[in-house]
């Protein structure tokens, strides 16, 4: 088989020979017959009638490539782009078709529109004009000139009320102008100031995420990073000011936030770590450190008291819990985890009433919140258990006591109390059931599982409790036969302590 021999044009010489039979074959703007053109456009027609946007869109551009001074290919081609919601694509295509044929009214009115949509109100105003002098009698010019007429006017109520402070008239007016021109971006972005003047956040940055849609400015991403910033959501602050340096890498607002934020979520983080793995004193450093990078947003000093007191918490450290805790209560009354933790920490000082106030509290703010239930639950169990018999009182040591000193306690008291020690009957008596408390407070508090259900508020002796089962005092006190408080076997009462 011979293949033709292709002489190549001299502008195509260097290019691949995939591009080149490309060419030769399309067309690619150097040089299309007429006949091509026409085939693209009949081809686009088709396609837009049954709804395939994109792929004629891509036969509009290869007739605008095969005939770059046909005003009805761009004409085509901006009916496309708007179809797809690509006003700004739009607008040049019929900027081109309006220089080609400047009373071709049809693009002209509708350069009119997409720019009344934009907000571009001022050039909107000239476009209908200019349509009115070629047909001086029609009405749908006209009301469209009143349009952008009412819209200029009501834009002016906006700023006049957002000077003045009154931003619900501002509000009003603007959800009105943003309906008639919602591509306009600097509309969104005065709705997103009046906002945040109000003190919605939230509904202000997404004005300015839809604002950098419209129209990506590094500035508009820099605004939404701050709000964001501002109310504690790092995460997303990060995200958008990202945005402003890949518009504009040497930005240098929007890269002090960066290095700022990141600095501070890196402080955050390093610290949930050190906390999860138990380092409790390293995690603390961490959250102190966020706060002096960041001293002057109160959401972020919150935030790292509110895992210092959890911090302390953990660490068993009761009273610094409290203080740090009640700290941030004072900003927020009603931050649910503050109170949870600061009931905890006043569970394991031994403050029931002072932990079922702060449950309960936490339950009438968010009921459905994990853990305010049970640990309602819990501190109401210890405040009635409280009332009987509590072992730790009854040895004298802490809730956070580790099993040595549990021992210890109760070695000293049971030589205190053991009633070889006592002689008269009333004496012997009080030392037994003196004894039986302290023998029973070391069973419970040495046993891992039951002192575990006695801290969550069951006493693991108390026959109600025991359906059955039960320690050595469940059938009543047998005077110490058989059961040897200090170790195994059996011993008397003659028993003698060094």
């Amino acid at each position: 088989m011979q293949f033709p021999v292709v002489r190549l044009r001299p502008a195509l010489s260097s290019l691949p020979l995939f591009f080149v039979l490309l060419d030769l074959q399309y067309g690619s703007g150097l040089g299309n017959d007429p006949g091509e053109v026409d085939k693209h456009l009949e081809l686009g027609k088709k396609l837009l009638a049954a709804g395939q946007l994109a792929d004629a869109l891509s036969h509009y551009h290869a007739a605008v490539d095969g005939d770059p001074d046909n005003y009805l290919t761009y004409y085509k081609r901006a009916t496309v782009y708007l179809a797809l919601g690509r006003s700004k694509s739009a607008v040049p295509d019929l900027t081109r078709v309006i220089e080609l044929k400047p009373d071709f009214t049809a693009a002209r009115l509708q350069r009119g529109n997409v720019y009344l949509k934009q907000g571009r109100l001022e050039e909107a105003r000239s476009d209908f004009t200019a349509v009115l002098q070629a047909s001086p009698g029609d009405q749908n010019v006209v009301k469209q000139l009143a349009q952008v007429a009412e819209i200029q006017m009501l834009v002016a109520q906006a700023k006049e009320g957002l000077e003045s402070s009154d931003h619900s008239s501002a509000m009003a007016v603007l959800d009105q102008v943003v309906e008639l021109c919602p591509w306009a971006a600097w509309l969104r972005e005065l709705r997103a100031e009046c906002l945040e003047s109000r003190g919605d956040l939230s509904r202000a940055v997404s004005e300015l995420r839809a604002a950098a849609k419209l129209r990506p400015e590094p500035s508009t991403f820099l605004r939404a990073s701050r709000l964001l910033y501002s109310t504690g959501e790092l995460p997303d602050a990060l995200n958008e000011v990202r945005e402003c340096l890949r518009l504009d890498p040497d930005h240098r607002e929007c890269f002090q936030l960066y290095k700022h934020a990141k600095r501070l979520g890196k402080q955050f983080e390093d610290g949930e770590k050190l906390l999860e793995s138990g380092s409790y004193d390293a995690a603390i450093e961490k959250f102190e450190a966020s706060m002096q990078t960041e001293p002057s947003v109160m959401t972020y000093t919150i935030r790292a008291k509110l895992r210092i007191c959890r911090c302390h918490l953990k660490n068993s450290q009761v009273s610094e819990a409290v203080q740090v805790c009640s700290e941030v209560l004072k900003h927020e009354p009603r931050n649910v985890e503050a109170l949870c933790d600061r009931a905890e920490a006043y569970i394991l000082n031994d403050e029931f009433s002072e932990a079922v106030a702060d449950y309960e509290q936490a339950r009438d703010i968010d009921e459905t919140r994990s853990g305010v239930r049970e640990g309602l639950e819990k501190a109401q169990r210890l405040q009635k258990q409280s009332q009987r018999r509590d072992y730790y009182k009854i040895l004298g040591v802490k809730r956070t006591a580790k099993k040595q000193q549990i021992l210890k306690a109760y070695r000293k008291l049971a030589q205190q109390w053991h009633p070889d020690n006592f002689m008269s009957e009333q004496e012997k008596k009080k030392a037994e059931k003196m004894f039986i408390d302290i023998a029973a407070a070391k069973e419970v508090l040495t046993d891992p599982d039951m002192r575990k259900k006695f801290d969550e508020g069951e006493d693991p002796l108390d026959p109600e409790n025991q359906q059955g089962g039960g320690g050595p005092f469940q059938h009543g006190w047998q005077p110490f036969q058989g059961f040897n408080p200090f170790g195994s076997g059996n011993f008397h009462f003659k028993f003698q302590f060094n």
